[in-house]
């Protein structure tokens, strides 16, 4: 990855704490970290943006040129040679997939067009283009094997984004403490790992967004050495005929998600289990995804409805007043 200095001012705070923030995988991002030494700081930085924009390069599906998206102009008619980050990536994938028992899976992008979220919805995709983007967004129909991978029919498509961001997080952390660093706190679109402290206290205040009234939060968590995701139909949505759709398909049905859950918010040991986790949790519902998250060790879960937050047995422990 490249070292060069980045054009980003880094001068500590008070605490110690420096703070940079960019745009990156399509997000508003940011990286909080104490380093006491500059050279150091500046050579993690640039290698942390650095390692990030050759995986959005490699895994994004919105760049034409980017290894995913040659895998999905080649479906239905040939093998596409992949790289061991490839491998690595679509391992996980896989591991998603029978985690989540299908519920989440790396292979409907089909289904996520037929949702086109960027523009206004002037009529619902009908049944049968659903049902059609549902016959082709099956991770099952993806074939591997050493150093190649194939979709098996045309018009199917691999999208990383349901893990993408949170995998992304950990990388970072990782590289941050092979550099030294001690306490840092990576946000990529609020999906968030952080360890050590923030300079005034030996964790990290996370806030808990409320689903409802999406410009406050309902609580704060203490976080350090955990990671931090939230799901919900707050950010992303629309209204057709005065019904609200959220952006987070259930591909069981190939609808968006609609059972009165506003927002989950899952503590995990690693980004990519706590992302997996709060995604699968808002699709199962309030019981059945409370249940899901209660059997996963090291998993603490957050699901807010309209009647209020709703928690895991451990959850509480994280929680502190809201600043």
């Amino acid at each position: 990855m490249s070292k060069a200095v980045p054009p980003i001012p880094i001068e500590p705070d008070a605490r110690g704490v420096r703070r940079v923030a960019f745009r990156a995988l399509g997000t508003d991002c940011a990286i909080q970290f104490r380093c006491e030494d500059k050279k150091t700081a500046l050579l993690f930085v640039a290698d942390a943006l650095g390692w990030l924009s050759a995986f959005e390069a490699k895994f994004s599906r919105f760049k034409p040129d980017s290894m995913l998206s040659k895998i999905n102009q080649a479906a239905g008619k040939e093998w596409v040679s992949v790289d061991h980050e490839m491998e690595k990536m679509l391992d996980l994938a896989d591991v998603m997939h029978r985690l989540t028992d299908g519920v989440l899976d790396a292979a409907t992008l089909p289904l996520t067009k037929v949702w086109d979220w960027k523009i206004v919805h002037e009529r619902l995709p009908s049944h049968d283009e659903i049902a059609t983007a549902l016959a082709l967004s099956n991770w099952k129909d993806l074939h591997r094997k050493p150093g190649k991978v194939f979709l098996a029919r045309e018009g199917m498509g691999l999208d990383f984004g349901g893990f993408g961001k949170e995998f992304a997080v950990d990388q970072l952390i990782a590289i941050a403490k092979r550099y030294g660093i001690q306490d840092a706190l990576v946000d990529l679109g609020r999906d968030i790992f952080a360890f050590g402290g923030n300079g005034l206290h030996p964790f990290w205040h996370v806030g808990i967004q409320d689903g409802i009234k999406t410009e406050q939060c309902i609580g704060g968590l203490a976080v350090s050495g955990y990671a931090v995701c939230a799901s919900g139909d707050y950010a992303r949505r629309f209204e057709h005929n005065g019904v609200r759709y959220g952006h987070i398909l259930d591909r069981r049905t190939g609808w968006p998600v609609r059972h009165g859950l506003r927002a989950v918010t899952v503590i995990a040991p690693s980004c990519l289990l706590a992302g997996i986790y709060s995604t699968c949790v808002f699709i199962l519902g309030l019981r059945e995804g409370l249940l899901f998250a209660d059997r996963a060790p090291g998993v603490e879960a957050c699901v807010q409805d309209e009647h209020g937050p709703h928690v895991t047995r451990e959850f509480r422990k994280f929680q502190v007043q809201a600043a």
